[in-house]
């Protein structure tokens, strides 16, 4: 699997761009595009993981949402490394045994963030980087 640097900077990129907007902005709906993408990328790596449950990530505000997707990118990152590694959970993006490697719907409402294909680690990045970029345009940011 290559690095996940082209993540991590996309990632970042967003969460700063959120945390510069302002307060208008962010109530027209970039907020909740970024929160939306924060919960996709923290689902993902939670089954990655292996969680036998995906918990949701909270709504701490406007002004917080930046700083969550920073955190549920930075968590995703790891994850896949870990996958990489060979160091997964049951959800294993790398295929290998002990688990249905799937990435189902999270729990409590939230959107489903897709299966994990037969590529592994490496189609979990690449999908991942195409919803951070979309989120970005949808945002306006």
């Amino acid at each position: 699997m290559r690095d996940t640097r082209e993540l991590d900077e996309a990632v970042n990129r967003l969460a700063d761009r959120l945390r510069a907007a302002p307060q208008s902005r962010l109530r027209q709906g970039a907020a909740a595009e970024g929160l939306a993408l924060a919960r996709e990328l923290a689902a993902l790596a939670q089954r990655l993981e292996g969680a036998p449950e995906v918990r949701v990530m909270p709504d701490a505000g406007v002004f917080a949402v930046g700083d969550q997707l920073a955190v549920a990118g930075a968590d995703l990152a790891e994850a896949l490394r870990a996958a990489a590694r060979g160091e997964g959970g049951p959800g294993r993006a790398d295929g290998a045994p002990g688990g249905a490697g799937q990435v189902g719907a999270a729990p409590g409402g939230a959107e489903a963030v897709g299966p994990v294909v037969a590529g592994g680690a490496e189609a979990v990045l690449a999908d991942a980087l195409a919803r951070v970029r979309a989120a970005a345009e949808r945002a306006g940011l």
